[in-house]
């Protein structure tokens, strides 16, 4: 039989991890960037500095801890919104399921990136036991500075680190990445939206006295490193933009 005058066999279709965005540029860059900008922050004292300029700004005290536009339309209404449009992912992932529509894996590790970037940071939430600057005596509450790992000493824990409504913002930078899986031309635009809400999310809450900005900076951390795992990691079919 003469091999070479066969008909070729047709290939199976295949799925294909992200390679449009490598972990090099992608996780190295940005956790250097951030360790050197929170060392300066927590280690430097510019956590404190930020704070101090916003607290005098307010007039001693947090006058927008309770403000309509912070603690209702950001705070509280975000926070809807923000549901809401994960939920919207969730029905629009079982849909690409059930059609076996090309784009569900990618639905798929967008949802999952959400649930599990929020999720982890709750989680440490409860684990770490960092104050909210309202909390502290240099902004008129009780407590004295605790660093991450000092012991508390009998003092009440709280719950104010890394912060959790800038992660319901900085959640959706992982539309970055499913960006790359379906349309590329689309990655900027996608980044812009995770940051900003993040942006939006976190100031208004340094505002009220809520966080300070490295709890916000760690939050973007983990909302940006759990996509950027599951998309290398999770299938996301074939598409000819990504591939051409």
């Amino acid at each position: 039989m003469n091999l070479q005058s066969a008909p070729a066999l047709p290939q199976a279709p295949r799925s294909t991890r992200l390679s449009a965005a490598p972990l090099a540029t992608h996780l190295c860059l940005p956790l250097a960037l951030l360790l050197v900008f929170n060392a300066w922050l927590a280690a430097g004292g510019g956590d404190t500095w930020l704070a101090d300029q916003l607290y005098h700004l307010e007039g001693g005290h947090w006058a927008l801890k309770n403000a309509w536009l912070t603690s209702f339309l950001s705070h509280r209404v975000g926070k809807w919104l923000s549901t809401f449009a994960a939920l919207m992912v969730v029905l629009a992932t079982i849909r690409a399921w059930r059609t076996r529509h090309a784009w569900r894996w990618p639905l798929l590790s967008l949802g999952l990136s959400i649930a599990l970037s929020t999720g982890l940071v709750s989680l440490l939430k409860h684990l770490t036991h960092m104050d909210c600057p309202w909390d502290l005596a240099r902004y008129g509450g009780s407590h004295p500075y605790f660093g991450l790992f000092q012991a508390r000493h009998g003092i009440p824990a709280s719950g104010c680190f890394p912060a959790g409504h800038a992660s319901a913002g900085y959640a959706w930078v992982a539309l970055y990445f499913f960006a790359l899986a379906v349309r590329p031309s689309w990655r900027l635009p996608a980044l812009a939206i995770g940051l900003c809400t993040g942006l939006v999310f976190g100031l208004t809450q340094q505002l009220r006295g809520a966080h300070f900005l490295s709890h916000d900076l760690w939050s973007l951390l983990i909302c940006w490193t759990v996509p950027l795992l599951l998309f290398h990691v999770l299938p996301h079919g074939e598409n000819p933009e990504v591939n051409a």
